[in-house]
């Protein structure tokens, strides 16, 4: 099976879809890949970015951030919403 290609089903990580994507943005860039080939493989591409969207999202959405509010440091998402209540 070609690197650029997961089996069915199989849910890929981050960096597993990244590494995937470069490897068909090589591909794609060589020049010299057959135009059906070359559909797929931007088809997958499109996939595997969209992917990697999700994924940045799911993680951004975990990240906290502490701040300094009013003297108190405060528990902040990486969205910048504050939760209630002094973590300090």
């Amino acid at each position: 099976m070609p690197a650029s290609e997961a089996p069915a089903g199989a849910e890929l990580n981050f960096e597993q879809a990244m590494d995937q994507l470069e490897i068909i943005v090589g591909e794609l860039e060589q020049g010299d890949v057959p135009l059906e080939k070359a559909i797929d493989l931007f088809q997958r591409g499109m996939r595997l970015s969209q992917l990697c969207g999700q994924k940045l999202e799911q993680v951004e959405r975990k990240i906290e951030t502490i701040v300094e509010e009013d003297g108190q440091l405060r528990r902040r998402n990486f969205a910048g919403e504050a939760e209630s209540g002094e973590i300090f």
